[in-house]
């Protein structure tokens, strides 16, 4: 019996053409993906709007859920147009307004050797009501932990692409830090500078400007990142996408999380603990509060998001009855 304590609101998933009661579940303890991380996957919102559930920047998303697979060369057998149907048939049938969205292709029973040569590619989708990733009190602000572990290098993996097996490299960063008392890790790239959290990008501000970097520096392109180029753009500021190095980011005005689950987090605190030969030092950024900037974009993104702000409209996929 599977409870849905952890996935409010959650009553039945999609798996191969057809929907389970949540609580129903079952797989074979030797499919190649519980062995070997054998999977890509994305995560998606949908949000409330007065036209009812909107799904944000579903394209993209399935778009780089199939780009995830072909470099994992999964011969996949949906296509884009099919597994979009899926994702709002699911809503519906979760009958949510608002929720947090997991598709997820994986290679499935067959044979145990790296190589899946037997086993096939299998698609299952979730949904359930989501709300603030780090907290009901994130908002006001998170101190972030730099852990020592090097994000995996840019040389070794397509950074494109969400591969379920290098994100237990995530787990154990966002462990690591709530094991010392803070609420999110950061990872340095193996040349030193700021990468990203464990699933979210990093921006930095310094007077009327935007920082992000990308994937030469060890980072995913992150699809909110996409998004707040742009609105910053729109409302004034100047966007740069570079490295951003340690000094950088401990003597910016402003820092804050981005990505689907986390959406906009301000980054108040920073702990250094990356160099295992020395103590940790600790480091404010800005004024230790949400600066204006980071509440400006959570406010422009939420009406974005929402459907409040028509220029972004082009951005929802409307689920429909």
């Amino acid at each position: 019996m599977f409870l849905n304590t952890n996935f409010p609101k959650a009553k039945k998933y999609w798996y191969e053409g057809k929907f389970y009661d949540w609580s129903e579940g079952g797989c074979h303890p030797t499919m190649h993906a519980l062995h070997y991380g054998s999977c890509v996957f994305e995560g998606i919102r949908a949000y409330s709007t007065a036209k009812g559930p909107a799904v944000f920047r579903l394209p993209e998303h399935n778009d780089r859920l199939l780009l995830s697979g072909g470099v994992l060369k999964m011969k996949v057998p949906y296509t884009k147009e099919q597994i979009t149907e899926t994702i709002k048939q699911t809503i519906r049938e979760n009958r949510l307004d608002s929720c947090y969205i997991r598709p997820l292709l994986f290679f499935s029973y067959g044979n145990l050797g790296l190589v899946p040569k037997a086993c096939p590619v299998e698609l299952a989708v979730f949904a359930w009501e989501w709300a603030a990733y780090l907290g009901e009190n994130a908002a006001k602000g998170v101190h972030a932990y730099i852990i020592p572990s090097r994000r995996v290098h840019h040389t070794q993996f397509n950074m494109a692409a969400k591969l379920g097996g290098v994100y237990v490299q995530s787990t154990i960063a966002g462990l690591e830090a709530r094991e010392k008392g803070y609420d999110e890790a950061i990872f340095l790239n193996m040349e030193g500078r700021i990468a990203e959290g464990p699933g979210q990008n990093v921006f930095i501000v310094k007077g009327r400007t935007l920082f992000t970097n990308g994937r030469l520096e060890s980072a995913l392109e992150g699809i909110t990142r996409t998004s707040l180029l742009e609105i910053g753009a729109d409302l004034g500021y100047k966007t740069v996408v570079g490295p951003i190095t340690k000094a950088d980011f401990f003597g910016a005005d402003e820092a804050f999380y981005c990505g689907t689950a986390v959406e906009v987090i301000p980054i108040t605190e920073v702990i250094d603990g990356s160099d295992t030969t020395a103590p940790p030092t600790t480091h404010t950024i800005g004024t230790g509060r949400p600066g204006p900037v980071a509440r400006q974009l959570i406010k422009a993104f939420n009406e974005a998001v929402t459907g409040r702000d028509p220029r972004y409209e082009k951005w929802l996929t409307y689920v429909g009855k």
